[in-house]
């Protein structure tokens, strides 16, 4: 089976199977996709998510804010476990620090000291919380790594999703226990560097993801991304390891499950079995 560790479902393009949730979700199925965590870019998304998770028995969800989402106050780190413990969520995020747009709209962004700041609370919220942390990192690496190592427990860790920065700073967030999660930007031809990771990376620490409805890998790239295209991810780091998409596969859903160790009770009977076995659960 497959899990896409990051996808935003409600925020699905009208164009995705007439923009009907369930037929996106029942695609990814047919495909082996048999987990989803649904992804939070703002506290006010918590409601929607959690209906989705109570319709899907397969949905579970985060709870955080984007760093590039303006926000009328900022919440605190009591405010931030409050909305996760609520809605149950599995993990906290995306949170983290985005410098991309600083310099070309800094108007319409918040600065560096509101994003550290807003990173901070929420690192704080998930130690106190005992869960991990899904970070959105862009031109940021130095800060983003200092902060994690000032504020996460390498022993609940994290992940590193939608995974573009180099070979070093992967290794250095592997060190402290975090995961790389690789999108379909793995898949695109100018992403040589990228793919190095998906290659050097040990294998017990590599998440997929679609990222959807962004992102789409190839060959579906420029069209609104959906869930089921996680397995593209999958069989392009297969074939950049040269090993099989099965085992990309079953190593990937473990290691979800090892870090999302909330998630593992609504996972497959099979998979729950597996993860006992293994002493994950």
């Amino acid at each position: 089976m497959f899990v896409d560790s990051h996808c935003h479902l409600d925020r699905l393009d009208p164009g995705t199977h007439g923009g009907d949730l369930a037929a996106a979700l029942d695609a990814a199925r047919a495909r082996d996709v048999r987990q989803f965590l649904a992804i939070a870019v703002t506290l006010e998304d918590l409601p929607t998510l959690a209906e989705l998770a109570r319709a899907h028995d397969d949905v579970v969800i985060s709870a955080g804010i984007h760093p590039l989402h303006s926000v009328a106050e900022e919440p605190s780190v009591a405010a931030i476990k409050d909305a996760a413990e609520r809605v149950a969520a599995v993990a906290i995020g995306e949170c983290g620090l985005d410098y991309h747009y600083l310099d070309k709209t800094p108007d319409k962004v918040p600065s560096r000291e509101v994003q550290r700041e807003r990173f901070r609370r929420q690192l704080m919220a998930a130690r106190e919380l005992e869960l991990p942390v899904i970070i959105h990192t862009r031109e940021a690496r130095d800060d983003t790594l200092a902060l994690i190592r000032e504020h996460t427990d390498p022993a609940v860790g994290g992940v590193l999703h939608c995974f573009t920065e180099d070979l070093e700073m992967a290794r250095e967030a592997v060190r402290h226990g975090f995961y790389i999660s690789l999108s379909g930007i793995v898949t695109f031809h100018s992403a040589q560097a990228l793919r190095e990771v998906a290659r050097q990376v040990p294998l017990d620490r590599l998440l997929i993801e679609t990222d959807s409805p962004y992102l789409a890998p190839v060959p579906y790239r420029g069209k609104p991304n959906e869930p089921a295209w996680v397995v593209e991810v999958a069989e392009c780091i297969a074939g950049e390891r040269g090993i099989s998409v099965e085992e990309v596969a079953a190593q990937t859903t473990a290691n979800f499950y090892r870090l999302f160790r909330a998630a593992a009770p609504d996972a497959p009977a099979e998979v729950r079995e597996a993860l006992r076995s293994a002493g994950l659960v």
